[in-house]
């Protein structure tokens, strides 16, 4: 019998589609966490932009944390592009942002831990070079044209790609930075209840990290600048799936959706073929005209699935999307939120309680709303603030049931304080950052890489 999971399988049908999906289902015993984080690299004094290439440029980076740590290189035509440690790894986003993906933890002690030898290493190879690393959800100061590409042959395709289907695509492969985590799920009932706490939440998260005020060297009017580039990036691939909240969802209309997302690429024998524009349903007929004949494999239903971008993202786990990035301390906050919220059953039951009444609409307007407004968001005659005090303490009540104490016997809702403060002031990250930028720091921009860097 064929190994439904193998990744050279090729795949003819729509039922040969599930198997991936049908591989996330974990006891609650085996649920782990999962952060991600990008940042943006930059040239003390200058402020200038990382190359890849030179002596002090991002491919001797990554070979500097090659030799400091014992990573493994990722190449791509004879260029590192990336390292690889167990289940964790780094890499580049198209305009050098630097991304730890995390291993699956346990707890958010160990996620926290994780994120600061990190940052340490990062700082240890980069003093050396000159470089250091902002924590903002938008390059505050470079245009789109200062920023260099990095040598990923995926990123050409979707660079040439992205004008064709929408205004700010490559201002969001260039110039922003995000905070996820990735969560399991138990079943595919419990997927569904989980897509949808955070797919409609995500708003508000954006909302209480908002942190990206700032573009080529002034205000930009938003305070997610981030968040709103992704609403004019390609309506394909993004959005709030107002599918997930209706009868009949499951990993079968995921796939559906995912299938009808225009593929970007596929790769064979190392090389990024580009298929921009095509249909995944073509392939799997054998009709593309760059592959006659050829049907998709596993690995190119994978890789396909990297290529959507909506809000919550479904793998063999779920990924929240909608946050900037930030400092050291609200990297752990994230997590924090989203396992508060979907990995205790009662708190995940009250979240789904508390968006019950919200329509298609009210998301969608809350989505569009939050990277202005930002906690003065209306949703349902209630503000995004109200809202997010709700969440915190929904949270709070599910990290407080996962009993996880960390040496000193703290549990993990101390990961929440920061937030906290933020949805009882009501004042978002960004706008702590535009008062300082009319205040203290006078208009001017270079102030924000000495207040943002790690």
């Amino acid at each position: 019998m064929a190994d439904l999971h193998d990744p050279s399988r090729p795949l003819e049908t729509f039922e040969d589609l599930l198997p991936y999906f049908d591989a996330g289902p974990k006891p609650k015993s085996h649920w782990k966490i999962g952060t991600e984080h990008e940042k943006f690299g930059f040239y003390k004094g200058s402020n200038a932009p990382v190359p890849y290439g030179g002596e002090q440029g991002v491919g001797a980076l990554l070979d500097g944390m090659k030799n400091l740590s014992g990573w493994d290189g990722i190449y791509e035509g004879g260029n590192i592009i990336g390292l690889k440690q167990g289940l964790a790894s780094i890499t580049l986003e198209p305009g050098g942002q630097f991304e730890l993906s995390g291993a699956p933890l346990e707890h958010l002690h160990q996620t926290c831990t994780e994120v600061g030898a990190h940052l340490a290493d990062v700082r240890t190879i980069a003093d050396r070079l000159g470089i250091g690393f902002l924590g903002l959800g938008f390059n505050p100061k470079h245009s789109i044209e200062e920023i260099p590409l990095m040598p990923k042959g995926r990123y050409i395709i979707m660079r040439d790609y992205m004008p064709k289907v929408g205004r700010l695509g490559r201002q969001m492969m260039f110039r922003s930075c995000t905070v996820q985590t990735n969560l399991d799920f138990g079943s595919e009932a419990d997927m569904v209840k989980k897509f949808q706490v955070a797919l409609a939440l995500q708003p508000i998260a954006t909302a209480l990290f908002a942190n990206s005020p700032f573009g080529e060297g002034r205000p930009n009017g938003f305070l997610s600048y981030r968040a709103h580039v992704w609403s004019d990036t390609d309506p394909d691939r993004t959005g709030m799936l107002p599918f997930v909240f209706e009868p009949g969802m499951g990993f079968a209309r995921y796939a559906q959706w995912a299938l009808d997302v225009p593929m970007y690429f596929a790769k064979r024998n190392g090389i990024y073929l580009d298929l921009a524009g095509r249909s995944f349903r073509d392939f799997m007929a054998g009709r593309l005209p760059e592959l006659p004949g050829q049907k998709p494999t596993m690995k190119d239903w994978e890789d396909h699935l990297t290529t959507c971008f909506p809000e919550v993202r479904l793998k063999t786990f779920l990924e929240m999307r909608g946050a900037d990035a930030g400092p050291w301390s609200r990297l752990c906050a994230l997590p924090a939120l989203f396992v508060g919220l979907l990995y205790d059953d009662a708190a995940t039951e009250a979240a789904l309680e508390l968006i019950r009444e919200w329509s298609a609409e009210d998301r969608e307007s809350l989505r569009r709303s939050v990277p202005f407004l930002g906690l003065r968001a209306p949703i349902k005659g209630r503000s995004a603030q109200d809202v997010a005090k709700d969440v915190l303490d929904i949270a709070r009540q599910g990290l407080r049931a996962r009993q996880q104490f960390n040496a000193s016997g703290d549990d993990e809702t101390g990961y929440l304080s920061e937030l906290d403060e933020i949805a009882a002031s009501g004042q978002t990250p960004a706008e702590r950052l535009l008062a300082l930028y009319h205040g203290e720091w006078a208009g001017d921009i270079s102030e924000v890489y000495k207040q943002c860097a790690y």
